[in-house]
């Protein structure tokens, strides 16, 4: 699939949290291609994030690469701060990092494992949209974030109770800060994303039959790939969609269409 070609402003930086794998990774990639400084976010796999890095920079990018546990409010300052430093002040955020459902039904769930996720997958976005709008504000510039939810916003499932909770969390935060930045033209979107094939659905890509049964219940026929997702990103931080703010687009070849009807 060839890169998605919108020009950006040259002022243009970006933070994309959770950027060494999957989702991030690639949003991270496509932004560089487009002529934007990247600053992301990895936690554990150093390696993977030296080796984006060196890709970015390899074709030509800018890009930094920093440690940053987004449920950590020190972190996501000091992220910011290294950012800012380095490549200017930032006005493009995509919340990309976050934790898959532990499958554990409630009656099981022990409180800290209930906010363990939550700190990744709600607590980080709000600390990121928080330290960005309060930089922009100050300086009275226009910016766009793009939150990546997930379908189960709003298809729960049993065993979801963390996960779920968590992105139906994350859509009215979308939702709620939409209305309150839109006055100061800082958009807010969200991305719902089916079935995409990264870490987060490694056990089916790690075996075919299993893979072959989930793609058979997707109406468009395959799961999704990371670039998928990556390009409707780069479209929603771009002047292109300079009217579009307070949306969550699905994207997942039609599969909660399919959940909604109880197919």
């Amino acid at each position: 699939m060839p890169d998605f070609q919108i020009p950006f402003p040259d002022h243009s930086i970006a933070i994309v949290t959770g950027g060494e794998s999957g989702i991030g990774r690639m949003a991270a990639l496509k932004l560089a291609r487009a002529g934007v400084p990247v600053a992301f976010t990895y936690l554990r796999d150093q390696t993977a994030a030296d080796a984006v890095a060196a890709q970015i920079v390899a074709e030509g990018g800018r890009a930094l690469a920093v440690r940053t546990d987004v449920g950590k409010e020190e972190d996501v300052e000091a992220l910011f701060d290294a950012a800012e430093r380095e490549l200017g002040v930032v006005d493009l955020l995509v919340n990309a990092a976050g934790l898959n459902m532990s499958g554990i039904l409630l009656r099981d769930m022990a409180l800290a494992q209930f906010d363990h996720l939550l700190k990744a997958d709600l607590y980080g976005p709000f600390l990121t949209c928080r330290r960005f709008v309060r930089v922009l504000t100050r300086l009275e510039r226009a910016g766009r974030i793009v939150n990546i939810s997930s379908i189960h916003e709003r298809a729960p499932r049993p065993g979801g109770v963390d996960y779920d909770v968590a992105k139906g969390g994350l859509a009215q935060l979308t939702a709620t800060l939409a209305l309150e930045l839109a006055p100061r033209h800082i958009a807010v979107n969200g991305v719902a994303p089916g079935m995409i094939l990264t870490p987060m659905n490694q056990s089916a890509m790690d075996h075919p039959a299993e893979l072959k049964a989930k793609e058979a219940a997707i109406p468009w026929g395959r799961a999704g790939t990371p670039e998928d997702v990556a390009n409707l990103i780069l479209f929603l931080l771009s002047p292109a969609a300079d009217y579009i703010t307070g949306a969550t687009v699905t994207i997942d070849g039609a599969l909660s269409l399919t959940v909604a009807l109880g197919a």
